[in-house]
């Protein structure tokens, strides 16, 4: 069971980093609102038949799922229009620092201490970061600011999602939150953007296969693995997302990175594993990864 459980984590990795490619698809038809407002809203429907029967939504529920939602919208928003000005490779090992980030996040919001490791994690993560964005220039791109803004709020996300969503049935909560996030999005991109480029076919392929095996089949397979397989592995398996993005982006959209990039995404993926350290060594690590919406 637990050889089963790592092979789907690592299923999940690859899915989620090849997502990043469907998203790169997005960003050369310069479209992001629209992109996520389908993408999620239609995982969000794809999520309703594995919803328990007789699931009842609280007015606590909804009143998370909203601030949930909210937060997943800025953080997907940030991320999609930043890959209209960057790489898929940088855009997917920037997003990568809100594992860093989210000790910092639990320490101002609930008073929990980092951990030393923390700040030697925080440490790489920037160099790292600044080593990947400007290859070895002092010029920081913008999209990669945004994708570094961004990824605060994958962590404010995580943050939420782990100290209230998990009060809550997993999957009624992620179909709804993904719905919002979705609605956001979608009603933005109507005011900014053109909704006829949406029947550009390299662009319903993308839309289908995030919304469908990325934000549906991932997240339903990340919820079983990790529930039948030490923390250990998980971290480490999923920990593999950004790298599987990268090679994606290489085989299939042609984006190349300079060894300097090269070593700054190694730098970053070190300070994440890092970030990780104090739970594998604890043995124990925040279940509520779970409803990341990628």
């Amino acid at each position: 069971m637990r050889l089963k459980a790592d092979l789907l984590l690592f299923m999940v990795a690859i899915i989620w980093g090849t997502a990043f490619v469907a998203q790169g698809v997005a960003g050369q038809y310069k479209v992001a609102y629209l992109f996520n407002g389908v993408s999620f809203m239609l995982a969000a429907v794809i999520l309703i038949p594995f919803i328990p029967r007789g699931t009842k939504i609280s007015a606590d529920q909804w009143k998370w799922m909203l601030v949930a939602g909210v937060i997943l919208f800025i953080a997907t928003a940030m991320q999609q229009v930043g890959l209209l000005y960057t790489k898929v490779a940088n855009a997917s090992f920037l997003t990568s620092l809100y594992a860093v980030f989210t000790p910092f996040l639990l320490w101002i919001s609930f008073r929990e201490k980092p951990h030393w490791l923390d700040m030697i994690a925080v440490t790489l993560a920037g160099i790292g970061a600044f080593m990947l964005s400007t290859s070895g220039k002092f010029e920081v791109q913008p999209g990669d600011s945004i994708e570094l803004l961004g990824s605060l709020f994958w962590a404010l996300h995580f943050v939420v999602l782990g100290k209230f969503a998990s009060k809550f049935d997993s999957v009624s909560f992620a179909s709804g939150h993904f719905f919002i996030s979705g609605l956001i999005n979608f009603v933005i991109g109507l005011f900014i953007e053109d909704i006829s480029i949406l029947s550009a076919l390299p662009l319903i392929g993308a839309i289908l296969y995030r919304a469908s095996l990325s934000i549906g089949i991932g997240y339903t397979l990340q919820v079983w693995g990790q529930k039948h397989t030490p923390p250990t592995d998980a971290a480490l398996i999923l920990g593999l997302e950004a790298v599987f993005a990268v090679i994606a982006a290489w085989m299939l959209l042609d984006q190349s990175l300079v060894f300097i990039q090269v070593v700054g995404c190694v730098i970053i993926f070190v300070g994440v594993l890092i970030a990780q350290l104090k739970e594998w060594n604890s043995g124990k690590i925040e279940h509520d990864h779970l409803v990341e919406g990628r």
